[in-house]
């Protein structure tokens, strides 16, 4: 009896982890942003949540990739990393008032938040794409933006 127990429960834990990616949470009202990394990935605090999940907690903008910073392969490509990061900067200054709210939150690489991130009726990740500061992105093999910068 004793001999299938292991493997029965690594199958349990397996199958929670696997059915968890494509669970989504509520919607989120996020209390604060403590930092920005890139135009697509920041911080937030979350009221009421546990501390493992309600502090400092990275999130990822749904749908959209901007380029990076810290490992730019062309100076384009960190340029508009940085010209990308200030628009969500600002964007969160303008709206962190007002309040910023997650939603369709998924739980992603990297133990962060993937969300689409709104507030007063405007989408971040829509808006990074319509001012050239990202592309959209659900996965997958990520673009090089320097072949699109330089071109």
């Amino acid at each position: 009896m004793y001999k299938y127990a292991l493997p029965v429960l690594g199958l349990c834990l397996w199958t929670g982890v696997v059915g968890s990616k494509s669970a989504t949470y509520e919607s989120i009202q996020v209390t604060e942003v403590t930092s920005i990394y890139y135009g697509d990935t920041f911080k937030v605090n979350i009221e009421g949540y546990p501390a493992i999940v309600g502090e400092k907690m990275p999130v990822r903008i749904w749908g959209v990739d901007t380029p990076e910073i810290r490992r730019p392969k062309c100076e384009e490509e960190k340029q508009a990393a940085r010209s990308a990061k200030q628009f969500t900067v600002q964007w969160i200054r303008d709206h962190e008032k007002q309040g910023i709210t997650l939603s369709r939150v998924l739980r992603g690489k990297y133990f962060r938040f993937i969300a689409t991130v709104t507030s007063d009726g405007e989408n971040l990740g829509q808006l990074l794409i319509d001012n050239g500061h990202g592309v959209a992105y659900y996965g997958g093999t990520r673009i090089d933006w320097c072949k699109i910068l330089k071109s």
